[in-house]
């Protein structure tokens, strides 16, 4: 259905747009400082299942949708934004479910739920990653073949680099968690995520 040579350009051009930093990178390592990588997994089973959504929208060209309706996608983009802004201020004052709690290591609990919401929040209101599939995805189908089977087989192999993207942030995440909290500085290391997180806010809101 498609050609190893395709292949050998998707491949690649995919897995350097899913390992740039950006919203659902950033992300990652900051709930692998704050939650672990386990636990950062359902934030990664919600951002799979956004970029499963958009992917498939752009391929099928839904996305044109989205440039109807400019004041919805604003709105859904600016709550996000604010969310994960508020979540991050939290942290900055050592506060909130997210916090690292002072001189302790114990990962504090965030329901799952949340964590999987985050993600696919992230995932599905970031134009920027609206915009690269756009761009890059439909050059990739064949219009002489059926389009469903593939969809199927690009957007499975995107979501695989991306997961494999995401396990290398939240992992670097927790290696940070790891250096600061035995150097006694979890103050540091909430403000650390506190900004990074603000900043994931701001550019989802401002994207």
């Amino acid at each position: 259905m498609i050609g190893l040579a395709q292949l050998s350009v998707f491949v690649p051009t995919f897995f350097f747009v899913s390992l740039t930093p950006g919203l659902c990178m950033t992300l990652a390592m900051v709930l692998g400082m704050t939650q672990g990588v386990k636990r950062t997994l359902w934030m990664m089973a919600g951002e799979l299942l956004g970029v499963g959504l958009v992917a498939v929208a752009a391929g099928a060209g839904v996305a044109t949708l989205m440039l109807r309706y400019p004041e919805a996608f604003a709105l859904f983009k600016w709550l996000g934004g604010a969310y994960l802004a508020y979540l991050g201020v939290q942290l900055w004052r050592s506060r909130g479910r997210m916090a690292i709690p002072s001189g302790e290591l114990e990962v504090p609990r965030v329901s799952r739920r949340q964590l999987f919401a985050q993600g696919l929040v992230t995932a599905v209101a970031n134009p920027k990653g609206w915009a690269f599939f756009v761009a890059l995805l439909p050059p990739f189908l064949d219009a002489g073949r059926p389009l469903g089977p593939q969809l199927a087989v690009l957007v499975a192999m995107i979501l695989a680099i991306e997961f494999a993207c995401l396990l290398l942030y939240a992992s670097g995440g927790r290696g940070a968690r790891r250096l600061l909290g035995e150097r006694g500085k979890v103050r540091l290391l909430n403000r650390l995520a506190g900004v990074l997180m603000i900043g994931v806010g701001a550019w989802l809101a401002l994207g």
